[in-house]
Parts: structure tokens; sequence; C-alpha cells
């Protein structure tokens, strides 16, 4: 029983990783339509990658199940990015929601065993939110670069304080959506993915834009938001002239697509 529901946490992640490659428009990403700022990967690497990874979200949800520490997620998650890199030839498409989705998925793992009340968020915070803070650090890695130069949190600050980028950002952006235009769920998604550039630190742009370019994106997201986001009438023809605003710049929020996909998991798995 506990092996199928770790295998089940590992297809939802999975999956949920593939829905954010089927929205468009995303301001500079990679979509069912193009390539973004993207040049070398698509959506079809995109979708290897996350079916890839299904294995290895499921181990982590059992790893979760079994009451690891810190560092056996860490070695899950290393093997994890190893299996991405064969399969993408290199291309790092994922690195980030291993990260964050591993440990959503860990975190689910660990609620089924033990019944333990909270968000996942907050089981993130209290069972590996130190370990996170003081585990070691890739010093060449985009966002270890960034965070020494902007000292901006990242992914990691976003997990050791209960991924409230997801339940205060994202969700209710969500729902919010949904009120608007019920059944339209590539337009929630859309939604949601525009307030997260609009508030987040998004590590990926800070990288190739820096501050100049962070603030670009922000302010984009945030015109669309406050005009009306996807209830203008042409919500989808505004989305896709600052998509293409952000390829013109090489853009590319990739930070906010994996919250996103995350997100998209903390809604289905905890209802």
């Amino acid at each position: 029983m506990r092996h199928d529901c770790a295998e089940r946490i590992g297809r939802l992640a999975s999956k949920c990783l593939i829905e954010e490659v089927e929205t468009w428009p995303k301001p500079g990403l990679v979509s069912h339509r193009d390539t973004g700022s993207h040049r070398d990967m698509d959506a079809n690497m995109l979708r290897r990658s996350a079916s890839v990874l299904e294995p290895w979200f499921g181990a982590l949800a059992q790893a979760g199940m079994d009451g690891a520490e810190m560092g056996r997620l860490r070695v899950l998650g290393i093997d994890a990015e190893a299996a991405m890199r064969v399969e993408t030839g290199g291309v790092n498409t994922h690195k980030g929601a291993i990260f964050g989705m591993g440990l959503l998925a860990a975190a689910a793992g660990l609620r089924e065993r033990y019944g333990l009340p909270g968000t996942l968020g907050d089981i993130i915070a209290a069972r590996w939110g130190n370990a996170i803070h003081g585990g070691p650090v890739e010093l060449h890695s985009h966002g270890s670069l960034v965070a020494r130069r902007y000292r901006a949190g990242g992914a990691r600050q976003e997990a050791a304080s209960g991924m409230p980028s997801l339940y205060h950002i994202a969700l209710p952006a969500l729902r919010r959506a949904r009120a608007i235009s019920p059944g339209n769920e590539e337009a929630a998604r859309v939604e949601a993915c525009m307030a997260l550039i609009a508030q987040v630190e998004d590590s990926n742009l800070l990288y190739r834009g820096g501050l100049e370019g962070l603030a670009f994106a922000q302010d984009e997201a945030r015109r669309f938001l406050r005009d009306g986001g996807i209830a203008q009438a042409d919500w989808s023809i505004r989305a896709e002239v600052m998509h293409r605003a952000f390829v013109a710049r090489n853009l590319s929020p990739g930070g906010c697509a994996d919250l996103l996909a995350m997100a998209l998991f903390v809604e289905r798995i905890q209802g």
C-alpha cells in the first residue's frame, strides 16, 4: 500500500510538470507552441524529462514515508538529476523542479504515513528547513551565482520558509482565475504564472537579465494583472505580446514555471 501511494505521488508530480509545459502563452517559457527564450530545449524534451523523473519523485515520496533525513533526499535528488541529464543529452530541463517538487513529494509521503497536520510547505519547513539552509551550496550553479550577486534567497529560501509563493500567490491566483473563466484550466495556469512573475524574485530572470530584467518582467506581469488578467477579452493576445517581449530580451522565468507546476501538485494532493 505504501509503495502504491508513493507511485501515485510520483505520477502526479510528473503530470503537473507536463501540464506546465502545456500552458501558453507564458512569457519567455517553453510551451507546446514554441521554445520561448530557450535554444537548447523544446516541449518534447521537457515532456520526456518529466516522464523520466516520475519514478524518482516516487522514490522521494517513499523516502518521506520512511522518515528520511535531508541527506537521503539530497542523494535521491542528485540521482534524479543525473537521470534527467542522460535523457536530455546534458540539458538542465528540471533541476529546480527536482529540488522543489522533490521536497513536496517527500512531504506528501511523510504526511501520508504519519497523518501530519498543516500544509506540505509547513511539513517541509518543520522537518527539513534547517538542513536546507545548512546544506552544501553548488558554487557555480545559476542559483548560487545569483544569490551571491543579488542577495536573492532563491529556491532554498522558498523551501525552508514553507513554500510561501505557492500558498500566498499561485494557489489564490488559480482560484481567482477559475471564478473568472470556469472550465478554462489553461487560462487559470497563465493567470497563476503571471501572478508569480509579478511577485517572485526569480533567479532565472536575475541570471539572464539582472535587476533590470527582473524589474521589466515584474512590471509587465503586474500591468497584465492590473488591467484585468484573464478577465480581459483579449487576454491571450496581450499575454502573447508579453511573451514576445520576454523572448526579445532573452528572459525566462524558469523558477516561476517550476512554482506553477508545484502549485498544481499541492492543490491536487491536498484537495
